[in-house]
């Protein structure tokens, strides 16, 4: 944390690229993109075909652009294109396969901590989008237990045997503050983590060991099943286990939980809450793109979101 950015933008899709270009026109001077993908706009690479139209607006709802980026309908191959010579033209700090496990404000400066190092920024946008559905697991959830099956910790109540499944850092931490109040096993089908920060996998394993939260590593789960019902969970070595919860912690879609540990408050819908110019309850974190709108959010909105809180960044100046 030794340079302290103008503006530090979490997330690498049209409303992240958007807010750094619009950031390097509008005058802010040093500025960070943060992605945890390997390369930007991971949603159109990942899940537009070859050729794929991409259109500026969603479902023929006409937006106007505002700002200084001229995006026009186009294909996967050209979207990307136009997205790469916007980044290869303006200088900014272009951070991929980093992924940001928190961000706090202390005093008038945001401190970001990601898998890789720390760094330190006047200014956050949030722009993460929502990815649409959570990641499932390839075998089938009965629909008899899907009341016991989470993909947050929406639901939880105390005193419950919990299965969470996963091995990044979201299981780890949703596990270690469920183990407080609950029994706690946390699986993940390899031997050992590989994406765990080092206080995480510390303090798992020496939860571990003093048989406060159990570690069930290297095993793969095979079925679910609906048992009394609570949820039989059958693994691949032939063994199994009832739980009355299984929270499924393997990514895909708008990370609540970390959302609120950030600081940014949800109404009794789960929709963020923010004011006209995108701005948070915490002065200076912002919300763009899919994640600042209702439904039915566009590339078009995205860039515009950017524009509009950039312009409201350097009014406060």
């Amino acid at each position: 944390m030794q340079e302290i950015y103008d503006i530090a933008i979490i997330g690498g899709g049209p409303g992240g690229i958007g807010a750094a270009v619009e950031s390097k026109v509008l005058g802010l001077k040093n500025i960070l993109m943060i992605e945890k993908g390997d390369n930007h706009s991971q949603t159109i690479r990942k899940f537009y075909k070859e050729n794929k139209r991409v259109d500026k607006d969603y479902k023929g709802q006409v937006t106007e652009l505002s700002g200084n980026i001229d995006f026009r309908d186009g294909t996967k191959e050209s979207t990307l294109d136009y997205f790469d010579k916007l980044l290869d033209n303006d200088e900014i700090d272009a951070v991929f396969k980093s992924e940001v496990e928190s961000i706090t404000k202390v005093g008038n400066e945001f401190h970001i901590v990601t898998t890789k190092c720390g760094y330190s920024a006047k200014n956050v946008i949030v722009a993460i989008g929502t990815m649409g559905k959570p990641n499932k697991p390839d075998y089938k959830i009965p629909p008899s237990v899907r009341a016991r099956i989470n993909f947050n910790l929406d639901k939880c109540s105390s005193g419950e045997k919990i299965l969470m499944v996963g091995g990044g850092n979201s299981a780890a931490e949703y596990a270690i503050e469920l183990s407080k109040t609950n029994t706690m096993t946390l699986n993940y089908r390899q031997e050992k983590f590989s994406r765990l920060n080092e206080i995480n996998e510390d303090m798992l394993y020496e939860m571990d060991g003093q048989e406060k939260l159990r570690l069930r590593l290297g095993i793969n789960i095979e079925s679910l099943e609906n048992e009394g019902g609570l949820v039989k969970v059958n693994y691949t070595n032939g063994t199994y286990t009832i739980y009355d919860r299984v929270i499924y912690a393997i990514g895909g879609t708008t990370p609540i939980d970390f959302l609120k540990k950030c600081g940014i408050t949800f109404d009794e819908n789960n929709k963020a809450e923010f004011d006209e110019n995108y701005e948070t309850e915490t002065e200076g974190l912002y919300l763009a793109g899919d994640i600042a709108v209702q439904s039915g959010g566009s590339i078009a909105i995205a860039l515009n979101h950017a524009h509009h809180i950039v312009e409201h960044i350097l009014s406060k100046r």
